[in-house]
């Protein structure tokens, strides 16, 4: 697996897509296989990635290091953003969604209409091909399949998710398009951001998709 970065405290993969964060049916995981790649005894997970998404993943190389990573994340003060691609028309092109989650069927989740405890999501978005929509999708929490279910809200579920999306319509694109794209964040006085464009999948690919990454190559600078 590619490594975008490495120090005495922690590493960042980009993840491949269709891999399995933990192992599953004798198939080993990510952090299995990150952790025999470095040759390493141990790492730490302090957030995780969906199967079908790629991109930028942390892992501490010790405990005390992943408490503080844990800690960052859960004060909200590792910016994370990702890239989604979707095939339906979205209801608002910019903006935020804001409602509590709740679990559905079948290990789905969908919004509620309260806001006890938020799911945030905050979104831009452009045209790129003919009924093709490109988002830049930054969570202030960190919910399980959140963006899957912030996008679906506002009608442009992510192409290629067989969960949220049309089943038989998302079987037949090459992987699920979402990708963490950038990481930022301060940690023992250093500022770290990190910055991985996904590597495959047609759409993400594309000639059109390619010019607004150019357009979307610092999203710390696009959200306020």
């Amino acid at each position: 697996m590619e490594i975008i970065f490495e120090n005495s405290d922690f590493v960042i993969f980009n993840k491949p897509v269709a891999l399995n964060f933990h192992s599953e049916d004798n198939e080993a995981g990510f952090v299995v296989l990150a952790t025999k790649q470095l040759n390493l005894p141990q790492l730490y997970s302090v957030h995780r990635l969906d199967k079908m998404t790629s991109g930028l993943l942390i892992l501490a190389k010790s405990s005390e290091i992943a408490n503080e990573l844990t800690q960052l994340f859960q004060n909200r003060e590792i910016q994370k953003f990702y890239l989604a691609l979707s095939l339906r028309k979205p209801k608002k092109k910019q903006g935020w969604v804001k409602a509590d989650m709740a679990s559905s069927r079948r290990g789905s989740y969908m919004l509620t209409k309260t806001n006890e405890n938020p799911a945030i999501t905050q979104f831009i978005s452009a045209s790129l091909r003919v009924g093709e929509r490109f988002f830049l999708v930054k969570p202030h929490t960190g919910k399980t399949h959140q963006i899957r279910v912030a996008l679906k809200s506002i009608g442009s579920p992510i192409a290629g998710d067989v969960r949220y999306a049309n089943a038989d319509e998302a079987k037949k694109e090459g992987r699920g398009y979402l990708h963490a794209y950038a990481l930022r964040f301060m940690m023992k006085g250093e500022e770290f951001s990190f910055v991985c464009p996904p590597l495959n999948g047609e759409r993400f690919l594309s000639q059109e998709a390619q010019l607004q990454l150019k357009n979307w190559a610092k999203p710390w600078e696009l959200f306020r």
